[in-house]
């Protein structure tokens, strides 16, 4: 069986299928470094997940916090933050258009944004989307 916070994740990254400017480069936990052609990219990542149980109740309720990067790369006239903007604008509404994850969440909520800009070949635009995804399992069964 896969755990609920695996299903979560999974859900994350079939929602943002589409996002303006990445067509297929979305990643999960992407270590390696992405070459030029490879960007615009999103790369999702779970940051922390606690639990607190409510008393006399068979279940525990999770807030999963994740980021989701917009990696985007600028050019001699466009500035990298521009250049993410739209993929960030997207991924915004395709995080919030279903706050249930097709069932798999209580909410879906977004927390902020952290801005990085990196050097390289062209500048590059790091931009950190973070969200607390709030969901419940069974006490003793971490799929349910």
């Amino acid at each position: 069986m896969t755990t609920k916070t695996e299903s979560i994740l999974a859900a994350v990254k079939t929602a943002l299928a589409g996002t303006t400017g990445v067509s297929t480069r979305i990643y999960r936990d992407r270590v390696v470094a992405l070459s030029r052609n490879e960007t615009p990219a999103l790369v999702i990542e779970p940051m922390s997940n606690t639990c607190e149980q409510n008393t006399g109740l068979n279940h525990l309720d999770w807030n999963l916090q994740l980021r989701v990067l917009v990696i985007a790369r600028g050019s001699t006239t466009v500035s990298p933050y521009k250049a993410a903007d739209p993929s960030l604008e997207s991924l915004h509404a395709k995080m919030l258009a279903t706050t249930t994850l097709g069932g798999l969440a209580i909410d879906v909520q977004p927390l902020g944004h952290d801005y990085v800009l990196e050097d390289g070949d062209l500048p590059t635009a790091v931009i950190s989307t973070n969200w607390l995804i709030k969901y419940r399992t069974l006490y003793a069964d971490l799929s349910q």
